[in-house]
């Protein structure tokens, strides 16, 4: 990933409604939602979440896909990968074991100990 394609996504992340939609699409998985199931879990007005998802879809952190009559969208992991790889490629000044506690949540799922996520 390129510092520009970084700035890009966290740019997007950058706003609450966008973020709430990325994570929300997170949880969706491979199944991804409509616009319209997105704008009513989130309850955000069609016309302010299709400028939402365009800038998300510009940044490549969420991929829209024809499906019949509608257009279902889905968050990029890979791109979120990208993401975090870039932010943590020198990690701790080359010495990766001080960066365990980061690897260690992510591989557990994104949960601190005691369940804190």
């Amino acid at each position: 990933m390129e510092k520009e394609d970084a700035l890009n996504a966290l740019a997007a992340l950058g706003q609450e409604t966008r973020l709430d939609v990325f994570r929300l699409l997170v949880k969706a998985g491979k199944e991804g939602m409509t616009a319209g199931a997105i704008s009513d879990a989130l309850d955000v007005r069609p016309n302010t979440l299709s400028t939402h998802l365009g800038a998300l879809s510009r940044s490549g952190l969420v991929h829209a896909e024809r499906d019949g009559r509608s257009i279902c969208y889905r968050a990029s992991l890979e791109a979120m990968q990208g993401l975090v790889t870039y932010l943590l490629q020198d990690c701790c000044g080359g010495n990766p074991e001080l960066c365990a506690p980061i690897a260690s949540l992510v591989a557990g799922g994104g949960c601190e100990p005691g369940g804190k996520c």
